[in-house]
């Protein structure tokens, strides 16, 4: 029998409903909410339902919002390769909420937690080796949340004296925060003091033509 997917997540909240929340489709894919505390169940059925058939997890990824009380989604990206079809899990949770690992399910969900982790800060419990992976060792914060700086807390730099990497706090000088917004909308014809119309301003780089 040949479910579309809007059909498909009908019948998946049907049949394990104490594990899904809802489902709705966007664009043309559909999205399965779950909680937490039933995420691997729910894709273990994923994987071995006869009619879904995603066996291969793409990817875990997070997404932060931190407008809400459950501040981060996280994501499953699913992958039917007998259907050829793909499937969205998401998870929305706080930053103390521990996510079940779906190490179990999915051996390849070991480096996509770790990857989660080290950027959104959201942790997994069960993940035999949940620790950074993309950043570097005593790193502070989680780089993607949205309240993480752009700058960072430390800077990296080989020191010369010292003959060694040397890690200092962020420090912006003034000078590179002095913008130049000259724009040539700005350098337009404008009227002078006694009424008289002005010509434009050079621009930077117009000495080029003259050459």
């Amino acid at each position: 029998m040949t479910r579309t997917l809007e059909e498909y997540g009908e019948y998946v909240q049907a049949t394990v409903s104490d594990r899904v929340l809802s489902h709705h489709m966007n664009r043309d894919e559909l999205v399965l909410m779950a909680d937490a505390p039933h995420i691997a169940e729910l894709l273990t059925f994923l994987r071995d339902d006869e009619y879904g058939r995603f066996t291969q997890l793409v990817d875990v990824t997070a997404v932060d919002y931190p407008e809400r009380p459950k501040r981060f989604e996280v994501i499953y990206h699913l992958l039917s390769l007998t259907k050829n079809r793909r499937i969205r899990v998401k998870v929305a949770v706080d930053e103390v909420t521990l996510v079940p690992s779906v190490v179990g399910v999915f051996p390849s969900a070991g480096w996509f937690e770790r990857e989660v982790w080290d950027m959104y800060g959201v942790a997994f419990s069960g993940n035999p080796d949940l620790r950074r992976i993309l950043t570097d060792y005593g790193f502070d914060g989680h780089p993607q949340r949205k309240d993480f700086p752009l700058t960072g807390y430390v800077e990296l730099r080989y020191d010369e004296d010292e003959k060694r990497v040397v890690y200092e706090p962020v420090k912006l000088n003034q000078a590179y925060r002095a913008f130049d917004f000259l724009s040539p909308w700005e350098a337009a014809d404008h009227p002078g003091s006694n009424g008289q119309t002005l010509p434009p301003a050079p621009l930077p780089g117009d000495e080029k033509a003259k050459q």
